[in-house]
This record gives C-alpha cells, structure tokens and sequence, in this order.
C-alpha cells in the first residue's frame, strides 16, 4: 500500500499527518506520545484494531501514515488486502501483531505494508518505523528510471492464435530485467486466457480484472500493489477472468495502465492480443517497437500482410519488427521463407527454430523460454530480439530499417495466389 506522496492532496488538507487502531490500552498508551511527536494528534490513536481501520477509512479520507494492530484479526493477510480496498493512494502502513512467522511477514511486505513489529515492541521500534514510513512519503518513486534509460515500450502481436506471440513476450521481458538490468513490467491484455503468469509459475491475481472494471482507481499505488513479482527486476499483470464473465471496457483502463508503468518501470512488454488491434487501436499509439509474430504457414502469411498494414496506419512511429516463429527446415515448412517474404515485401527480421525439448522444459519448471533454454541455438534470435528492441530507443535516431511498401494490401493478398498454385504446376511438370 506504500505509494509517492500526493502533494496536491497534502495541500488541499485532505489528509492527518497519523491515525492508528489498536487493540489494548497499553499500544494506544505508547503510541499518543509518538503521534505528537510527528506532527499528530493523540485523539488519533483510536480502539478496535484493524475491523474498525477499514469501517472508519471507507467513509473518511486515508491519513499519511496509519497504524494498524492485527492482534484480533483472524487471517491478516486477508484482512489487510481488505483495508487495501478502502485506503487512498500514498497512505503508508505499518502494522503490529502478535504471530511470530517470517511467512507471514514476508506476505504482509509483498501486500504492500511499509513494516510488521511484533508485540511487544518499544517505542525506539515505533520511533524507526515513523522514520521509515516519512521517507517513504517524501521520497522518490520505486524503480522511477533514470536519464540513462529511456523508457522503451513494446507491443507483441500474434497474428493468429498459437503462433507464440505470449512465449516471446514473456521471454523478451526477463532478458530485458535478467540480462541488461531494466525493472521491466509484463502486461498480459487477454484478460480470460492470458499466459504470462503462468508461464512464469505465478498467480496471476485480480489486478487486471480491477482495473478494467474500476479505471479511476488505477495509479502508483495500484501498479505497486496489483502487479505481481516474478523477480527484482520483472513484474506481471495478468488475469484468469471467470469465462462465463465478460469483462466491458473502453479500453481507457489499459491506457492508464501504460502510463503508470511508463512512470514506474524502464521498459513496458504489452502481449496484445489481435482482436485489440480492431477495438482498441490506441493501445499501440505510444509503442516504440511493435513485434509481429508469424510462422510460415499460407494463414499466417495473409494475416502478416493485413498487420503490417495496420500497424502503418495506426502506429507510424513504432518499429515494427517480424518474428518467424517454430522454424523447421526449409523443406519442412509450408511455405518457404522466400515466397513468405516476397508476398510480405520485406525481410523477416528473425527467425527463432523449434525446440521441442526447450519448450517442454520451459512449461515444467514455470520459465520464460528464453531461460530454459540455456545455451541452445534457440537463445541467439532471443539475444538479437532483445538488442533489436532496446536499440530502438537507446538509438534513438536510426529508423525502421525495413523497407517501406508502395504496394496496396490487395496487391500483397493477390500474390498468395501465386503460391497457392506454386505446388500443383511443379507438380504437374514433374
């Protein structure tokens, strides 16, 4: 629940400086003296524990620092993800109880509580803990990025389902934090059957789903607290909605969402699902690199053409980038890579082989393919896509080196003929 400090809402008076809700006597007796001494009210200092935080914050405006005893509660992690639900953004929490297991405290950390004491406690340990939480306030954001590395912002887009668009972005967001440092954020927008937590061994959490369903709520405090953590440098929003549940937007909600994490992280991954080119072309506005990935089948080649299509209409400014996606060999596939370019009109950029040992290794043990992989042939094409995304923005400058088409989408789509009917006359003059 930690979050930036919202000067604005400190200077409209919204907020006390410290409220707390306790369960005895002998805390609220420890904690008065306290309150005054950073700029509370003893008054503040009121009975009931944490039931009672969350009755009182639902109806009055948060304060900048709340205290909480969790002594009567019966299941606290549950409890405070509730008192999550009711404080406002920049309220930093601390809480105390009375169970002794570093489990619990490490849930209570990752919820999003600034620290847990554990009673008894002195008031040299409230002391630190004030200190700690005013830093908080009036500090920098968590992962704000530096001058040194401009934000990057990536879109993936499968042109049909199943050509493994979620696999390499997935795997692209942990080369981005595992191999060049970048606190990275995965957003995984098919929101009913999205497959970046899983493919990570992760829970994907509700943070998705409350968002499209309550935009207004979206900030630093809700990116901090819905995402989920895969490692220090990356984490994911994704969702498992109940499929009997659709979910309406406008899609404002996935705007915001790119926004604070433009703001909260160095480089953005966006899984975008096909389907939200047709109803919410903004998405792709602001993406520096647009990642297309196909595979060489007669399908794929027809829809390549259509997206790239798109995207030069709607996301000029982006690098778009082709992915040949499970290469066989050349006689395996079912259209060659030369007809497949040619019908496209440029190059592909990449071609990542099929490895099936890989790829089963990476689904058993919940990694990106790109880390199970190891040393295999399949992790150069990862490396190069990696470099190739990143230097878009850090060479910033250079351009799309792809070469642009004159030619109208009916004269791409009319040179699928050609390679339909390419195999029967070999066959014939056979």
């Amino acid at each position: 629940m930690n979050a930036p400090f919202h000067a604005t809402r400190a200077a409209a008076g919204l907020r006390d400086p410290f409220t707390a809700f306790v369960c005895d006597e002998v805390t609220a007796e420890l904690l008065r003296p306290i309150a005054v001494e950073h700029g509370g009210e003893p008054e503040k200092v009121n009975k009931g524990g944490l039931r009672n935080a969350v009755q009182s914050l639902s109806v009055s405006a948060s304060p900048n620092i709340l205290f909480v005893d969790l002594s009567e509660s019966g299941d606290p992690l549950n409890d405070i993800n509730a008192l999550a639900e009711v404080c406002e953004p920049g309220t930093v929490v601390i809480a105390a109880g009375q169970v002794n297991d570093v489990r619990l405290y490490r849930d209570l950390i990752a919820s999003g509580i600034q620290d847990y004491l554990l009673k008894p406690f002195n008031a040299d340990q409230v002391r630190d803990a004030f200190t700690a939480a005013q830093m908080t306030i009036s500090g920098p954001r968590v992962n704000e990025p530096t001058a040194e590395k401009p934000h990057v912002m990536t879109a993936v887009i499968g042109v049909r389902g199943g050509v493994g668009s979620s696999t390499i972005a997935t795997s692209l967001a942990w080369l981005m934090g595992d191999k060049i440092g970048r606190s990275t954020a995965l957003l995984d927008l098919d929101v009913h059957f999205g497959t970046g937590a899983l493919a990570l061994d992760l829970e994907p959490g509700r943070g998705l789903t409350d968002a499209i369903e309550n935009p207004s709520r979206i900030d630093g405090l809700f990116i901090e607290r819905a995402m989920v953590r895969a490692n220090e440098k990356l984490s994911v929003l994704s969702a498992e909605a109940p499929i009997n549940q659709p979910l309406m937007t406008d899609g404002s909600a996935f705007f915001q969402l790119q926004e604070e994490m433009r703001t909260a992280f160095d480089s953005t991954v966006i899984d975008l699902p096909r389907s939200m080119l047709v109803q919410h072309p903004h998405l792709v506005h602001d993406a520096h690199v647009a990642i297309v990935v196909t595979e060489f089948t007669l399908a794929c080649t027809r829809d390549t053409i259509r997206v790239l299509s798109w995207l030069k209409t709607n996301a000029p400014q982006a690098r778009v980038i082709v992915v040949a996606n499970r290469v066989v060999g050349a006689t395996g596939q079912e259209i060659s890579r030369k007809d497949f370019e040619g019908s496209i009109e440029r190059k592909v950029d990449i071609v990542i082989p099929l490895d099936h040992k890989s790829a089963t290794q990476a689904a058993k043990h919940g990694q990106p393919l790109a880390k199970s992989a190891g040393s295999a042939k399949i992790t150069q094409p990862f490396n190069q896509l990696l470099r190739t995304t990143v230097g878009v923005v850090e060479n910033a400058g250079e351009g799309d080196s792809s070469p642009a088409s004159a030619a109208s989408l009916m004269d791409k789509l009319s040179g699928l003929t050609a390679i339909m009917n390419k195999k029967p006359k070999e066959k014939k003059a056979a």
